[in-house]
């Protein structure tokens, strides 16, 4: 793999401003969208006040929880079958998908720990809820394989649930990580009798809980490198590309830029830029860039030694996280001599799990 950097006849990409400066901290980031309000203050995530429990039998009550995941195949013979069920109704060369087939194949197992950790999510969440007195069932339905969303709405509504607070297991909002999961719930629903009414939990990717989880991944992986070089090593915060148009016409972009900042700030951390990676789709429709491998390249040529990769735009370390960046990234990397640092994603975290047992509270 080369360590080349792509020639090009425009001015250098503002990713490049951040190895430029040694001392300046303001110039050493990128313009960002103003960040949403955070708790204790005015906005939406203060604290709430107590208030009494909710009256058994209203139907406004919120009675179950739904999180809501992609999906993927738990085991090496189901890799192929959900591929083609995720390429249904696309145009998607034969040839793409047996690459992302190999891709599964390479993970531990040979499948993608997605449903194991979606599952150990649901089962934190229901304890949390339970020690603060709320104890309610907690459910896990996919989009793209098993357990599908009409297999859980069905085994939901057989439990006697009426009204259920879907969570969106998405840090970032477009349509693709957003909109479609609420149609797919939809449809499932008018496939199942008597399934539970789903209302979703707002966004949450300014969550306080969610930007401490996630510096404490940051922190961890940032602990890897050498002491006399951790204060410049640079952070790279990652969210999966998606197509200009779709992030132009969502708070994607912004969400990706406020969070970054802020587990910056929480890290007083001087150097962080944002890339995107595992960009898929037409190579003639213009997605979102910077892509991860091309920023590690110009942090190499800057003589940087290390980089330290945030994937904030992903929950669990599934095969984007896995592979694209434990794989694909650090191969990258290392041909330029660089060493990657991957985080963790939020998985389990204890502030994760404190995050959707809040936004069970606030329903």
């Amino acid at each position: 793999m080369s360590c080349r950097r792509h020639p090009s006849t425009t001015s250098p990409p503002w990713w490049t401003w951040f190895t430029k400066c040694r001392s300046d901290e303001t110039a050493c980031r990128p313009p960002v969208a103003p960040a949403p309000p955070v708790a204790g203050g005015r906005g939406p995530w203060r604290r709430l006040s107590t208030r009494p429990p909710p009256e058994p039998g209203d139907p406004r009550v919120i009675d179950s929880v739904l999180l809501i995941a992609f999906g993927g195949p738990a085991a090496r013979e189901e890799i192929r079958p959900f591929l083609d069920n995720v390429a249904r109704g696309r145009r998607i060369p034969r040839e793409r998908i047996e690459e992302v087939a190999r891709h599964y194949e390479q993970m531990p197992g040979g499948r993608s720990p997605l449903r194991e950790l979606t599952e150990r999510q649901a089962a934190a969440l229901g304890a949390a809820l339970a020690h603060a007195g709320r104890p309610l069932p907690v459910y896990a339905g996919m989009r793209h394989w098993h357990p599908y969303l009409a297999e859980t709405l069905a085994a939901m509504a057989t439990g006697g649930a009426r009204r259920a607070l879907g969570i969106i297991l998405s840090s970032l909002r477009t349509e693709a990580s957003w909109e479609r999961y609420q149609a797919d719930v939809a449809t499932a629903r008018a496939k199942v009798a008597g399934a539970p009414d789903v209302v979703f939990a707002p966004g949450w990717s300014d969550h306080p809980l969610f930007i401490e989880a996630v510096t404490d991944r940051a922190a961890a992986a940032l602990a890897e490198v050498a002491p006399d070089r951790r204060a410049w090593t640079p952070l790279v915060f990652t969210a999966h590309s998606v197509p200009v148009p779709m992030a132009e016409a969502s708070p994607y972009v912004a969400e990706l830029s406020a969070a970054a900042e802020r587990v910056a700030d929480r890290l007083r951390h001087k150097r962080w830029s944002l890339a995107y990676q595992s960009r898929s789709g037409s190579p003639r429709e213009p997605w979102l860039e910077p892509d991860i491998g091309e920023v590690i390249r110009s942090f190499a040529s800057d003589g940087e030694r290390d980089v330290v990769v945030v994937p904030v735009g992903f929950v669990c370390d599934h095969v984007e996280v896995l592979y694209d960046l434990d794989v694909e990234a650090r191969a990258a990397a290392e041909a330029c001599g660089v060493r990657l640092h991957r985080a963790q994603a939020v998985n389990d975290h204890p502030k994760f799990i404190e995050l959707l047992a809040d936004l069970v509270t606030r329903a």
